[in-house]
């Protein structure tokens, strides 16, 4: 009940539960192959690199489908995400402290 709730509410919820489910799935094979390679002497050669960059595809493709869902683009997203960084980090570098202590309104 509540699906059909929130895609009356214009949610798309189907998309974005099969792109939620989608990228973190694909991430974890994503990060299965980097497991294998830091843990378990999985070498780093061409192979591996290519089905690195195989499953970074399709974690982007499900990275597609929320960003229709959400009728936004890619390229917004990735605007917005500078702009959060950049008040985040106004000096332009990673600092650990601004990382873990952040302003209320900072998702």
């Amino acid at each position: 009940d509540r699906i059909g709730e929130l895609d009356r509410e214009g949610a798309n919820i189907e998309r974005l539960l099969t792109s939620g489910v989608g990228i973190n799935a694909e991430g974890g094979e994503f990060l299965e192959i980097i497991k294998k390679m830091v843990f378990q002497g999985k070498p780093w050669n061409d192979d591996n690199r290519e089905h690195l960059i195989i499953e970074l595809g399709d974690i982007m493709w499900y990275v597609a489908q929320a960003c229709m869902a959400l009728e936004v683009s890619f390229d917004d997203v990735i605007a917005r995400n500078v702009t959060k960084l950049k008040k985040r980090y106004p000096g332009g570098e990673f600092d650990v402290f601004k990382s873990e202590n952040r302003a209320a309104d900072d998702r």
